[in-house]
């Protein structure tokens, strides 16, 4: 738990400065010459902080005097609630906690007569640690969440907020709510970082290191304690009394570890300060802890000793937590000494002890303290947040006057100043956005150029390829209406009707897709296709529609299956097809084939024709610029074919290229993933 005394640090604080220079004894003899009672009791206050750690038998005596003193000053009220406070204090470092409650509740009345915030959040606190100390947690909760709701009516109390937090961690902790300890000691500890105070890092460590003891976690319980102690000491804190419970709790983890020698170490040193401060509770622990010791070692008679020993300072205490569990043991260790009627009465004295305290009363009691803090401290907050925008709202104001008054005071130069500078930044600024409509222009005209080539190419397709054929076909069907062509002339010209007749539905279905493709209307369907059937299918198609005495190969075996849009592949080959069976003369072999690649396929397409010069090769798959000459039985062409075939390919994930010499034919190659 942790303990708040800023009314007596407030109280020395005038005598701060003469700490370094002055000792105790000579503080003594002004104390002797001293005639006024707020000086004695000033004098008085700074000598209990002084020896409350070195000699506490002396500094009681000091602050029974500051008491005496300041109940027969009648104008000494504040100074009264401060002797209470430092008196409570001191008894509870004794482990006298039932005296600590008495004097703390004493300096609560008089903090409340006096509408002392800091004294009544102060008091409240160390009452709440008293109650947790006898185990008496429906109280302890009690007063810590009233201490947290005045430490929250104002910005400065920062600390005591965290130190209200941390205790009512330290409360669910010892009613076995780890979940709920570890959020409120993590809430208290950024609190404690965001205000620099030191000693809350100690003491959220000690704390951890005791939630992870219980939670059986020894080597965690370890690391965290050791680095609290290792906070305590090289930060010198003044929070004497931690490092012995520090100490005391690491000599536990051991224990629990069954390393009886350290425990038996950090019990001695544990043993060393609570004996210095005279405190009865910490022995009591500390004779609690060695006869645990000596019952693992099978020592039965000297650990009944230890533990009834300190049974006896927990009933003489009130301290009904560390009475329980010294029942609890009692009761095991008789038991296994085979003593087991005494082993029964103290069990007993253990279960009636547990029930009263753990009553349903009591958690009754703290459940509805719980559900009114919570709600309580929801609303606190609106108002504290409130408060602290108005008061940021008033300072902004009076920020905002004193910093027009420096404006007229240095408004010729200032205006000058940010002149030239925004100046100079407007013209970088400037500069900077012409260079990027510059470069955004140059974008744009490439694209509207590659656009217009694209719309020439189109126009030109359907104002030539398209209309030359509509026209011959028209001019034949004119002069057979009017029986100028005998059927002998029309039969010889059927085959080049025929031929025109391919070349108008190629052309027509490509235009067809590709503006599809341009209006970004194709949707893609991937599924599984059979590369042999697609293959056959279009051979099919395509022996039947030319006239060329052409063999086509099928080399794809028919466990070949592919991962696409089945049309667009479809139309892919087909072109491809179309295009080799164009350039090739009659007689010739054309092959298709499906190699496997990792996850692909290459197909490809293969002909003897009168193959691609290297420079035609660079511009056939152009959008732009396409390429176009006809075949070897002077079919025409558009060049959109191969346009499609590498969008098509490419939207179904795959890649185009191709092979080819002059003379030697040529090979167009596509990829695919293979269906898995």
């Amino acid at each position: 738990m942790r303990k708040f005394l800023p009314i007596l640090v407030a109280c020395c604080f005038i005598f701060a400065s003469a700490r370094s220079q002055t000792p105790q004894d000579s503080l003594i003899n002004q104390l002797k010459e001293a005639n006024a009672d707020s000086t004695k009791l000033n004098i008085l206050f700074k000598l209990i902080g002084d020896y409350q750690f070195i000699d506490i038998s002396k500094s009681l005596a000091f602050a029974e005097k500051a008491i005496e003193i300041a109940e027969l000053n009648k104008e000494s009220t504040s100074y009264k609630g401060n002797a209470y406070t430092s008196y409570g204090s001191l008894k509870s470092i004794q482990g006298d906690f039932a005296s600590a409650i008495k004097y703390n509740n004493l300096a609560l009345n008089i903090y409340y007569q006096l509408k002392d915030s800091t004294g009544i959040a102060t008091a409240y606190n160390n009452l709440g640690t008293n109650y947790s100390s006898l185990g008496k947690f429906d109280e302890a909760y009690f007063y810590h969440t009233q201490s947290y709701r005045i430490a929250l009516t104002s910005a400065k109390h920062k600390l005591q907020q965290a130190i209200s937090l941390h205790n009512i961690g330290v409360v669910f902790k010892d009613l076995g709510q780890f979940d709920r300890a570890v959020d409120y000691l993590n809430l208290s500890l950024k609190i404690s970082n965001e205000i620099k105070d030191l000693e809350g890092e100690p003491y959220h460590y000690s704390e951890i290191g005791d939630v992870y003891i219980r939670k059986k976690l020894y080597d965690s319980a370890l690391t965290a304690l050791k680095l609290s102690l290792k906070f305590t000491r090289e930060r010198k804190l003044s929070i004497n009394e931690l490092e012995p419970s520090i100490v005391l709790n690491i000599a536990k983890t051991y224990r629990l570890l069954n390393n009886n020698t350290l425990a038996l170490n950090y019990y001695d040193t544990a043993f060393v300060s609570f004996k210095k401060n005279d405190n009865q509770y910490g022995l009591a622990q500390i004779d609690l802890g060695r006869g645990l010791v000596f019952m693992n070692e099978g020592k039965f008679a000297d650990a009944q000793k230890l533990i009834e020993r300190s049974a006896e300072i927990a009933h003489q205490l009130n301290a009904w937590t560390l009475e329980i569990e010294c029942y609890e043991n009692l009761s095991k260790l008789l038991e296994e000494s085979g003593d087991y009627k005494k082993a029964l009465s103290y069990n007993r004295q253990h279960q009636q002890l547990k029930d009263s305290l753990f009553s349903q009363g009591m958690q009754a009691k703290l459940l509805q303290d719980q559900v009114r803090f919570e709600t309580a401290s929801k609303e606190e907050q609106i108002k504290a947040l409130t408060k602290m925008e108005q008061l940021r709202k008033g300072e902004v104001k009076k920020q905002e006057l004193i910093s027009n008054i420096l404006v007229v005071a240095i408004a010729l130069t200032g205006i000058l100043l940010f002149t030239v500078y925004r100046s100079g930044q407007r013209r970088i600024k400037i500069n900077k956005l012409l260079l990027e409509h510059q470069d955004e222009i140059k974008k744009r005209s490439v694209e509207l150029e590659q656009l217009n080539k694209v719309k020439d190419k189109f126009f030109s397709i359907i104002s030539h390829d398209l209309r030359s054929p509509m026209n011959a076909l028209a001019g034949i069907l004119d002069l057979m209406d009017k029986d100028k062509i005998s059927p002998d002339e029309f039969k010889k010209l059927n085959k080049e009707l025929r031929v025109q007749f391919n070349h108008t539905k190629t052309l027509i279905n490509n235009l067809l897709d590709w503006t599809l493709l341009q209006m970004d209307k194709l949707k893609i369907q991937f599924e599984k296709i059979d590369l042999n059937q697609l293959a056959e299918s279009n051979i099919t198609l395509l022996t039947s529609l030319h006239l060329k005495e052409i063999k086509i190969n099928n080399l794809i075996t028919p466990s070949q299956f592919a991962l696409g849009d089945s049309n667009m592949i479809n139309l892919v080959l087909r072109n491809l097809l179309t295009n080799a069976i164009k350039f090739s003369e009659a007689g010739h072999l054309i092959e298709i084939a499906a190699k496997e690649d990792d996850n692909n396929y290459i197909i490809s397409v293969k002909d003897q024709g009168v193959g691609i010069s290297p420079e035609v090769q660079k511009l056939l798959f152009e959008k732009t610029t396409g390429y176009s000459t006809r075949g070897t039985a002077n079919e025409k062409g558009t060049g959109l074919g191969l346009i499609l075939c590498k969008e098509f390919v490419e939207r179904n994930g795959g890649e185009i290229w191709l092979e080819s010499e002059l003379g030697k034919g040529s090979t167009f190659f596509f990829t695919l993933k293979k269906f898995s």
